[in-house]
């Protein structure tokens, strides 16, 4: 009887600018590979990683960030470098390689030109090196940084999914493409243009290619990171989506060709495990220890040293166009006076531009020992998940969001505005019936905002042992529904509908 033959499993190369860590088989230098900007980075792992895992024949392509990956030539003796080079390109980890890449501190560039140099030498070496020696069955783009991957893609007839995580894009000309190295004239009909094009020729230096609709325009499928967002697209609920970008999903969208697909946060964050809280714990022990996790951010932070204080934290960027930081500023003053009995605190660990009013308001109040506002830190964002008993996360718009999603496992309820991906991760808390976990607000207003504080101070106010139970049923509930496997299987799915054939052969 003849043998029988084995069956390839389908390839799948992600293409992403971001990632936080990979599966230590996939590469002799796995460990080392870790350049985040932002939630991108998060789902980019937790994928790669799950399908990994799962058997699929998936491989990451990403730019080589020296200095962010602290492989830097001084680190390592000639032996080990010698052994990473020659092991390395036969791996699953394909980076991009390039000067512009090697000494960079940050994913994104700093100001607009840069960005544009970064991007172009990247998808520059996915289309014309990574691509080739992968040979894909599929390729996964992700963001504007990516987006010229899928014309290239559908012109090669290679099957090519593009998510959109955030909505910024940038614009150039045909010319400024191929002056960066890429034959942007073999799949220049596939991309999509400012205004609409003649002829090759007539297009090349006057008419800009705008990146993310190419990657909607020329894609075989499109995901957004949560299906709410992407209906609110589609029925052109936000100002902020070009008009051109929303008719482009909405096509794919009316033909069957979209999705949204929640994100899921990175597996490091778990109160069971996680290294950087003082104080680990489940959601049976979490009320003894979140107390004990606050006393050390009181501590650190200089505020109340009290662990019945009702501890409020927010950990997104204080950006104002989109993060609601407007809507805390307004009502700052009121809430910490209203609640003052009571030593209601506050912690704000992030960046933005917005952070100087947060100072202020601190300062001309003498709120120092009730609002805490901290730069950005991985540590004390670890500890202010363990310790806070609410999070906020009034957006104005939210394409997924992961806040929310860690604040419910480690037991932070969310006070969140009722847009994107919060509505569809977080329900207003009905204790009486056990559902819901968290606080849900409709009116983005500061009123709408001190409506949902006002809601969780009531909860707060119940006997400890009530909201215990309900605290306990929201930690194990998040930890079940908000997961990287979860995600993992949507996406695992979607491939195999694309490529209408399993991921994973049994023979």
């Amino acid at each position: 009887m003849a043998k029988a033959r084995r069956i390839r499993n389908p390839r799948i190369l992600i293409v992403t600018p971001e990632i936080t860590y990979l599966p230590p088989g996939m590469g002799n230098m796995a460990n080392f590979l870790t350049a985040k900007a932002g939630g991108l980075a998060d789902v980019s792992a937790s994928l790669v990683s799950a399908l990994f895992e799962l058997g699929a024949d998936v491989h990451v392509a990403l730019p080589h960030y020296r200095r962010m990956f602290h492989i830097e030539v001084g680190r390592f003796i000639d032996h080990e470098l010698r052994l990473y080079k020659n092991v390395l390109p036969d791996s699953r980890i394909h980076l991009a390689q390039d000067r512009i890449f090697y000494y960079r501190d940050q994913v994104y560039g700093s100001y607009h030109a840069e960005s544009h140099q970064v991007a172009m030498a990247f998808q520059r070496e996915v289309i014309n090196n990574i691509i080739p020696k992968v040979n894909p069955d599929l390729v996964h783009c992700n963001d504007w940084m990516t987006a010229l991957i899928p014309a290239m893609a559908r012109r090669h007839g290679i099957r090519s999914l593009f998510t959109i995580h955030n909505i910024h894009t940038h614009k150039m000309t045909l010319a400024e493409i191929e002056n960066g190295g890429i034959d942007a004239a073999e799949f220049w009909l596939h991309l999509y243009y400012s205004q609409l094009p003649s002829t090759y020729e007539a297009t090349r230096e006057t008419v800009p290619v705008d990146f993310l609709s190419s990657g909607v325009f020329a894609a075989h499928f499109i995901n957004t990171v949560s299906p709410t967002f992407l209906t609110e697209i589609v029925n052109g609920q936000h100002d902020i989506v070009a008009p051109h970008l929303r008719s482009e999903v909405a096509a794919k969208y009316a033909s069957g060709c979209a999705s949204g697909i929640l994100n899921a946060p990175d597996r490091s964050f778990n109160p069971v495990m996680d290294p950087l809280i003082p104080h680990r714990y489940d959601a049976d022990t979490h009320a003894p220890k979140k107390k004990k996790n606050k006393r050390v951010l009181q501590e650190r932070l200089g505020l109340k040293k009290k662990d019945s204080a009702p501890l409020f934290f927010w950990p997104s960027r204080l950006d104002p166009m989109q993060k609601g930081c407007p809507l805390l500023t307004d009502i700052l003053y009121n809430v910490v006076s209203s609640y003052w009995k009571e030593d209601l605190q506050i912690v704000l660990v992030a960046n933005g531009p917005y952070q100087k009013h947060f100072h202020d308001i601190v300062r001309h109040h003498n709120f120092h020992e009730r609002v805490a506002v901290c730069d950005f830190d991985e540590q004390l964002s670890h500890i202010a998940y363990a310790a806070s008993d609410f999070m906020l996360m009034p957006s104005f718009f939210e394409p997924c969001g992961l806040p929310q999603m860690i604040g419910a496992i480690y037991g932070s309820l969310p006070l969140v505005h009722d847009t994107g991906g919060l509505h569809d991760t977080v329900t207003h808390l009905v204790p009486e019936r056990d559902t819901g976990n968290g606080f849900v607000f409709e009116a983005y207003d500061s009123l709408g905002l001190r409506w949902a504080i006002d809601q969780a101070m009531l909860f707060h106010r119940k006997p400890a042992e009530f909201r215990a139970r309900q605290i306990t049923r929201v930690m194990n509930e998040g930890a079940a529904s908000f997961s990287h496997a979860v995600t993992a299987s949507h996406y695992f799915d979607l491939y195999e509908q694309m490529l209408r054939r399993p991921l994973v052969n049994s023979i």
